[in-house]
């Protein structure tokens, strides 16, 4: 309050503080970095990493700098690189997939379902589509089995009406994912396999966000659980009817999947924009620029490589900075939505059962 005060009288507009650079007192030395530098580099520690060495140099009786210090010199110096003999780990992204209308990018996984004996488990499957997040198959079995899946998606392919070398399959790498009865079925039918790095969820989002979606709705038996299989296989036939008939699906412009798989929502979208229109035109001053924008995309990306697109998209639009910002942002929200779910736990409009 002070500070105000002294800045309100005449010529006190200007902060007047001393800008004082002081020098951290536990800052290490020139003499010590080096010898950081020179420790890590000899022919003893050169091929461990920081975590390694640290405790190394501690069973000698030596202390020089913490573990952190280490890593943070390392990095200044350009030094921060695979130092061990063996081969360094390789990271491969998945192929990136994209689907500009419905049943070419289907994702599936496995979840559990609590059943009323501790420690015993049913298996929802299901199968999502990813252009319009509609359930395009499901089953509960007792067990998860190649055999079981590859049932499923037999079945969701004649249901869809699924040509050959017309659909991506994209799954974790659990045992029934890549089981040789499930890929056998796979080539049969015509379907490229694709997979999730391992134990990277995030490869897989619709599926993902589809069981939280389950997991969340308001009549999911979290504490009573599922009596037996049967009660398990109703329950699940009323959600997939719901999600994929009444649910308005945020992701979707709060269209349901079904509206969207079917092309409806293009209709519903666009006498959305026309309603919103008119009421512009009759009250101007409530809208200070566009209305709501009620458009989707017209392709929806499995894995995307967001710097390719971002240099793509940067290209088009001849390095005009403002536009690729723009049109950047919007791509990172959308690849937002398109591995988010509408999981709130809130009371449907229409609840089943």
């Amino acid at each position: 309050m002070r500070t105000v005060e002294r800045w309100e009288k005449e010529n006190g507009f200007q902060d007047q503080r001393k800008l004082v650079r002081r020098v951290p007192m536990n800052k290490l030395t020139q003499e010590q970095r080096n010898m950081v530098i020179s420790t890590t580099n000899n022919a003893t520690y050169r091929d461990l990493p920081p975590c390694k060495i640290v405790p190394l140099l501690a069973d000698v009786g030596q202390y020089i700098a913490s573990e952190s210090t280490f890593y943070r010199i390392l990095r200044a110096e350009n030094q921060m690189t695979h130092r061990l003999a063996s081969r360094s780990a390789k990271h491969h992204r998945p192929e990136a997939y994209e689907a500009n209308g419905p049943n070419q990018v289907w994702t599936w996984d496995i979840s559990y379902l609590p059943t009323q004996v501790a420690g015993l488990y049913v298996y929802l499957y299901m199968i999502v589509d990813i252009y319009s997040r509609k359930i395009v198959g499901f089953s509960v079995h007792d067990q998860e089995l190649s055999s079981h899946a590859a049932n499923l998606i037999m079945q969701a392919c004649m249901d869809e009406g699924v040509l050959r070398d017309q659909l991506v399959l994209h799954s974790d790498n659990g045992v029934p994912m890549k089981g040789a009865t499930m890929l056998a079925t796979l080539e049969k039918l015509g379907v490229v396999p694709s997979f999730s790095r391992p134990s990277v969820s995030d490869d897989n989002p619709y599926s993902e966000a589809l069981f939280r979606t389950v997991k969340y709705h308001p009549t999911f038996p979290m504490l009573d659980k599922f009596g037996t299989i049967l009660d398990a296989r109703q329950w699940s036939e009323k959600f997939v009817y719901w999600y994929n008939n009444e649910h308005l699906h945020s992701a979707l412009k709060f269209v349901t999947p079904q509206q969207r798989h079917s092309g409806a929502d293009k209709t519903i979208r666009a006498n959305r924009h026309l309603v919103y229109q008119i009421a512009k035109a009759q009250y101007p001053e409530r809208w200070s620029g566009q209305t709501r924008d009620w458009s989707l995309p017209d392709t929806v990306n499995l894995n995307p490589n967001k710097k390719n697109r971002l240099d793509s998209i940067a290209a088009s639009n001849d390095g005009d900075l403002t536009q690729v910002l723009d049109l950047g942002a919007k791509l990172l929200e959308q690849e937002r939505l398109d591995g988010a779910g509408d999981g709130s736990r809130q009371v449907a409009a229409r609840q089943y059962g």
